[in-house]
């Protein structure tokens, strides 16, 4: 009844919404005498951030428009490349000549966590410039019907296998956080199965493979309450009218409200300094505070499957690090990763994935030879500025880059731009 409560009250707070909308525009409105007062910037605020804290945020759009590309600006245009029930592909498509973009091709899988994959815009944004972005577009599971069946962690797996084929050789795979468990699974399958499509390069970033090292409040949690606390306690059913109406999933305002209370004090007393730079009139401010919140309070829902099954396996069983992870019902020998080089990226303060975790992969990837394995931990950044900020763009981003250019594979055999104009 919780996500149906949930439903309810957003719906009953909808006319004081308005009204609170309202009175913004009105206070604010040049032509009001009172715009201009104290009293009237008070008012103002105080109707904005009602609204912004009882609304549900929509997902957002990328919106980037143009890169540079060698010193030249050029337009950008995402479209959907290929597309199932519980993904599409995005291409980040720089008008470029055609034959002339020899960048290397990666595809960024964003994380499946509840927020959307335009969390990692600045990630896509910093990396435009220099390759041929891919990413992956996760749906929100209250939107997928139940029709469309169960999408659980190998069918995550079997999606990332099926991109791979279609953008073809010689890509370059980039899992950001939760990514980072189905991109090595996914490599490994591949690996063992001798697949020409193995991508020539994994680049995990901020990623759990091993949550027994350094275990953070995240991980404790898992272990505490064991698989049956989270079956019988966070799982619920998508309420009517929603498209997926009845489908059990891992709703997405449980986990941003899990998101706020671990740093309460901090989301506290920005909305409070978002309050007095919209009375002071700093637009500036306030407008970065929108551009953040707009994005950070923005979740999807999970599949309860997906969802159980990662927690069980990732964060209780630790089933990837001891050897004993499946796919399909067969077990994953990442000593069978040889081709595939291996970049592992962690944030020195990260509070989310703790260090270590992500450089286990190395461990598990025994056969890596020396020269196609690389580890960096950046100093001063948490778990955001793995993927994200001014030392995501200057000091992470361009190592990324450069371990895909060292690490490429000869031309032979690779598709020219895959999915040009759309394909499903």
């Amino acid at each position: 009844m919780l996500y149906q409560f949930f439903e309810w009250s957003h719906a009953a707070m909808a006319p004081l919404r308005a009204v609170a909308d309202a009175t913004r525009l009105l206070y604010r409105d040049p032509l009001n005498p009172l715009s201009q007062t104290h009293l009237g910037r008070t008012v103002a605020a105080s109707a904005e951030l009602f609204e912004r804290a009882t609304r549900v945020y929509g997902k957002p759009e990328f919106g980037l428009e143009e890169t540079l590309v060698g010193g030249l600006r050029v337009p950008v245009a995402d479209r959907t490349v290929w597309e199932k029930p519980f993904c599409r592909l995005l291409h980040f498509d720089r008008a470029l000549p055609e034959g002339k973009d020899r960048s290397p091709r990666l595809l960024i899988v964003a994380p499946m966590s509840g927020h959307y994959a335009t969390l990692l815009r600045g990630t896509v944004e910093a990396l435009l410039p220099h390759a041929e972005i891919y990413i992956t577009d996760w749906s929100d599971a209250r939107q997928v019907p139940l029709s469309d069946g169960r999408f659980d962690l190998d069918d995550y797996v079997d999606y990332l296998i099926e991109m791979l084929h279609f953008l073809g050789p010689d890509t370059h795979v980039v899992g950001v956080c939760q990514p980072a468990v189905p991109v090595l699974m996914a490599v490994g399958v591949m690996e063992q199965r001798g697949d020409e499509c193995a991508p020539s390069s994994m680049t995990l970033m901020g990623g759990p493979i091993d949550t027994r090292v350094s275990p953070t409040g995240v991980d404790k949690l898992a272990k505490d309450r064991g698989i049956d606390w989270f079956r019988d306690n966070v799982i619920m059913t998508v309420p009517f009218p929603q498209p997926g109406f009845m489908r059990p999933v891992y709703p997405g305002f449980l986990q941003l409200t899990g998101f706020m209370s671990m740093n309460l004090d901090r989301h506290l007393t920005s909305h409070k300094d978002f309050f007095w730079h919209l009375v002071k009139g700093d637009g500036d401010s306030a407008e970065k505070h929108r551009a953040f919140y707009d994005e950070y309070n923005a979740v999807m829902d999970l599949t309860a499957e997906f969802y159980l099954q990662t927690v069980e396996e990732v964060f209780i069983k630790h089933s990837l690090p001891k050897g004993e992870i499946t796919h399909r019902g067969e077990r994953i020998d990442l000593s069978k990763v040889k081709r595939t080089a291996l970049f592992t990226v962690e944030g020195e303060n990260d509070d989310i994935s703790g260090v270590g975790q992500t450089m286990a992969a190395h461990d598990l990837c025994s056969s890596l030879p020396q020269d196609k394995r690389v580890h960096y931990l950046q100093p001063g950044v948490g778990h955001y500025g793995v993927f994200n900020g001014s030392r995501f763009r200057s000091e992470i981003a361009p190592r990324i880059m450069d371990f895909a250019l060292t690490h490429g594979r000869p031309a032979k055999g690779r598709k020219s731009r895959p999915g040009k104009g759309g394909q499903r």
